[in-house]
């Protein structure tokens, strides 16, 4: 009896000391992403498509499809510079650096070309319908637009005509350039495939079957010879070899996604998804993991990141009573 007195008051006083002792908190683990800047896009409505850097000007260009403009965005007063009106919804759009010229590209089939100093018109060149995503080959600075039932324009910016086509078996959604090797790697949702062109050649050399269905977003790391690909069904971001197209992982992501890019710095990517998240994924031995899922806004699937300026731009179309925004996110670590 008395033993089991004198273990009941040694776990009586272990018990008051846990109670007493003081409690440390938690460390504190910064998030891979901060939102440093919500820079508003005044009478902006509807869904917002792709953006591109003007890093002579700082300025981003946002093609707000569902409100017909391109939108200007002065990065160093936080506010719209300027704007180009009258558009049928414009989708893709491209700065080019060597000439100081911005590339829109819009639904009605149109290639349009201006002064990026001050957003005059220069010339424009018509495709076909649906011209979409937009690419500029650093290997020539020829501009490579996406269009139509399945075709991939090769432009010549200083003439501003059409040097060749290279023909798909589908709309094109995005794609991406190696340019060390004249191959370009095209998403085809409507297919189910991915296709590897050569560019120079202006032909089709192989098509890959797809992981799932849906496939728009995608990324082409040159360093890893890897092309990176998004689902939307269901939400899975898969990696693949360049070479051969064979699967190294398959992880799940956010959903309704429509950009994705690599930060090579920090050897992380980041999924812009429409679910209002974005996912940052990092590299480690074993391959990628998902690091965060940062909260942006529903709708929010475009996004750019801008290595230059070490940020993730953002945009969010206005819905639910907020207004059209670009969020502008510091990577930390």
């Amino acid at each position: 009896m008395m033993a089991a007195l004198r273990v009941f008051g040694l776990l009586l006083v272990m018990a008051i000391g846990a109670l007493s002792a003081p409690v440390r908190p938690s460390p504190v683990v910064a998030a891979p992403l901060t939102l440093e800047q919500t820079i508003p896009l005044p009478g902006v409505q509807g869904r917002i498509d792709h953006l591109d850097i003007d890093l002579v000007h700082h300025r981003l260009f946002v093609a707000a499809l569902g409100n017909g403009s391109v939108e200007a965005v002065d990065l160093s007063a936080g506010k719209v510079s300027g704007r180009i009106t009258g558009l049928s919804e414009p989708k893709g759009v491209a700065w080019l650096s060597g000439r100081d010229e911005l590339v829109v590209a819009s639904g009605d089939g149109l290639v349009r070309f201006y002064r990026a100093a001050d957003l005059s018109a220069l010339a424009q060149l018509k495709l076909g319908d649906d011209a979409d995503n937009v690419r500029v080959d650093p290997a020539g600075g020829r501009v490579v637009v996406g269009y139509g039932a399945g075709a991939l324009a090769i432009i010549d910016p200083a003439a501003r005509k059409v040097v060749a086509t290279l023909p798909l078996s589908a709309h094109p959604e995005s794609f991406r350039i190696d340019a060390a090797h004249q191959k370009v790697f095209v998403n085809l949702p409507g297919a189910g495939q991915i296709a590897v062109g050569d560019l120079a050649a202006a032909r089709v050399t192989a098509t890959r079957r797809v992981a799932h269905m849906a496939n728009y977003p995608m990324l082409f790391d040159p360093a890893a010879g890897q092309v990176m690909v998004v689902y939307r069904l269901p939400a899975r971001l898969v990696i693949t070899s360049a070479d051969t197209g064979a699967a190294v992982q398959d992880i799940d992501t956010c959903g309704d996604s429509d950009d994705l890019f690599l930060d090579a710095r920090r050897q992380r990517l980041y999924v812009s998804c429409g679910s209002g998240d974005v996912d940052v994924f990092e590299k480690a031995a074993s391959g990628y993991r998902r690091l965060a899922r940062i909260k942006t806004s529903s709708g929010a699937r475009t996004s750019l990141f801008v290595p230059e300026l070490d940020r993730l731009f953002v945009a969010a179309r206005a819905e639910g009573g907020h207004a059209a925004a670009i969020m502008v996110f510091r990577p930390t670590g």
